[in-house]
């Protein structure tokens, strides 16, 4: 686009504006103030079509996540309705039932996974703590403390904080030196080890004495207990690690 000049070279004016000529041959007059209005107008309509855009991408961050409009609005109508008679004139009631047991159950199915987890770490800490800090379990038998608890482990709970011990009969176990009182651990693992069937195997120095030891094999020339192929597969895991650990024999 150029300037239209005459023969003077002057610039050829129409209704007081200059004259330009366009590559096509159009001559148009060119309102200079007039296009610098126009150009502050755009600009200022291009602001508030920028900044309602802006405050509507706020507006609708509200409803992220909400994928159905027609179920949400029919959502709200149903919340709306909070008197129970229209709730239930509107057989909607059930279904605002469901909606908030669904908000809920996230967080109660959350919270009961941390309580069990808890559970777990507090069982581990009095009950397996316990078992490998016993001083009756260290002096008087003769397999580790973690096979003790395979095999005991089972009869305690932890109940206010401490660890309770339950016999075969689901009876919690007394004390017998200090009678109504709750027997402490070493005492109950004690108890429950003299209602062991196998107790002779896992006791030290047991051998093949003392009460029971006529039905549990004898020793042999060598000092060792000997037990038959019969009596040693009766045994459980515990009494069979136990007799081969204390250089038991076995005989067929």
């Amino acid at each position: 686009m150029k300037l239209k000049l005459d023969d003077q070279g002057h610039a050829v004016l129409q209704d007081g504006f200059p004259v330009y000529v366009h590559a096509d041959g159009k001559e148009v007059a060119f309102d200079a103030a007039g296009t610098v209005n126009t150009i502050t107008r755009l600009n200022a309509e291009a602001k508030t079509h920028r900044e309602g855009k802006e405050a509507a991408e706020t507006a609708l961050k509200s409803f992220e996540g909400i994928t159905d409009g027609a179920a949400a609005k029919k959502a709200l109508e149903i919340v709306s309705k909070l008197d129970q008679k229209k709730l239930v004139d509107a057989g909607e009631i059930d279904v605002v039932r469901n909606e908030i047991s669904k908000a809920f159950q996230g967080q109660v199915d959350e919270l009961s996974a941390k309580a069990q987890t808890f559970e777990k770490q507090l069982y581990e800490e009095k009950i397996g703590g316990a078992f490998s800090r016993s001083k009756y379990i260290a002096d008087k038998l003769a397999i580790p403390a973690d096979l003790v608890q395979s095999k005991f482990g089972a009869a305690f709970k932890v109940e206010d904080g401490k660890p309770v011990a339950y016999d075969q009969h689901g009876q919690k176990i007394y004390s017998r030196t200090r009678p109504g009182e709750i027997a402490d651990f070493d005492e109950a693992v004690e108890t429950l080890v003299e209602q062991y069937p196998h107790r002779d195997h896992i006791l030290k120095g047991s051998g093949a004495s003392g009460s029971g030891a006529s039905n549990n094999g004898g020793n042999g020339g060598n000092g060792k207990k000997s037990l038959s192929r019969s009596q040693f597969d009766a045994l459980d895991p515990v009494g069979k690690h136990a007799h081969v650990s204390a250089g038991g024999d076995v005989t067929d």
